[in-house]
């Protein structure tokens, strides 16, 4: 089927829209729900590093479900765990909505909604390859990530207002629901495919591909140069509520409109041949 070229083009192509918008969806939750849940853990404890470990903790584990359990991602029917995924992330925010939650029984849930996330990025993308065609991919992960930019200005701004004028446990409710409409949209506007890949998940499966991902010098080069900035940049992030409680949601809000801008400016601006340059 021929479709448009530009953005616009992508929306024509059918299951690429309740993708983004789902997509966004749980964007903006995460960020709303991330500030709330760091500034609840902040009142109650008064300790800077809980309240990162509660926004941040989720990406650390991260690390662990990519190591032992990423090879799922090519082997799990994308429609069903990326509805399970949004499912999975509603249940545990509302979860953390509840008062009086022990600290040690939040850290439980967020390092499990983690593990969890960590499959859904592999399966979100390579979904993402089976609905676009492979000379639209990058346009289509350009526009997942401008529109992330904005989601998190968004989440991070309402996340600011709720937390100030109602409660954090307000707006993790509200981060509830929004993974909730994701996971409804996921489960409605996707058609159901098999696996990518045969066989069950394990971790010896997964640490041969990631052995062969980091035996390229070239490659190498490049992990490390998206993970030592972006490392810099949230090791500062999560210490914005602890700084100054009642302007995180500002504070969260200017850095993800600097980096969209920052998309925006390298991604549709700057010809090819410059960007190359310029990313080291």
């Amino acid at each position: 089927m021929r479709t448009s070229p530009g953005y616009s083009g992508l929306f024509r192509t059918p299951e690429f829209t309740p993708l983004f918008l789902s997509t966004a969806a749980q964007t903006a939750a995460q960020t709303l729900g991330g500030l709330a849940l760091g500034t609840q853990v902040f009142r109650a404890t008064g300790s800077p590093l809980l309240a990162a470990v509660s926004m941040f903790g989720p990406s650390l584990a991260q690390v662990v479900g990519a190591t032992f359990l990423l090879s799922g991602a090519d082997r799990l029917p994308p429609r069903a765990t990326l509805t399970g995924v949004a499912v999975a992330f509603a249940a545990g925010t509302a979860v953390l909505a509840a008062p009086g939650l022990p600290v040690w029984a939040v850290l439980a849930v967020v390092l499990a909604q983690g593990l969890v996330a960590s499959l859904g990025g592999g399966v979100r993308w390579g979904l993402l390859t089976e609905i676009l065609s492979k000379e639209r991919y990058l346009l289509g992960r350009s526009l997942f990530n401008m529109t992330s930019g904005l989601a998190q200005v968004a989440g991070f701004a309402t996340g600011g207002v709720l937390v100030a004028v109602l409660s954090p446990s307000t707006a993790l409710l509200l981060a509830a629901l929004l993974y909730a409409g994701a996971a409804l949209g996921l489960r409605l506007g996707l058609t159901a495919r098999p696996p990518r890949a045969s066989g069950r998940p394990s971790a010896r499966v997964t640490w041969r591909a990631n052995t062969l991902l980091w035996s390229s010098p070239a490659r190498r080069w490049v992990y490390l140069a998206l993970w030592v900035p972006n490392g810099l940049i949230v090791g500062c992030e999560s210490l914005y509520v602890s700084y100054a409680p009642e302007a995180a949601g500002t504070l969260f809000a200017c850095a993800a409109l600097g980096m969209f801008a920052g998309d925006v400016t390298v991604g549709r601006l700057l010809a090819p041949a410059r960007r190359a340059r310029l990313g080291v």
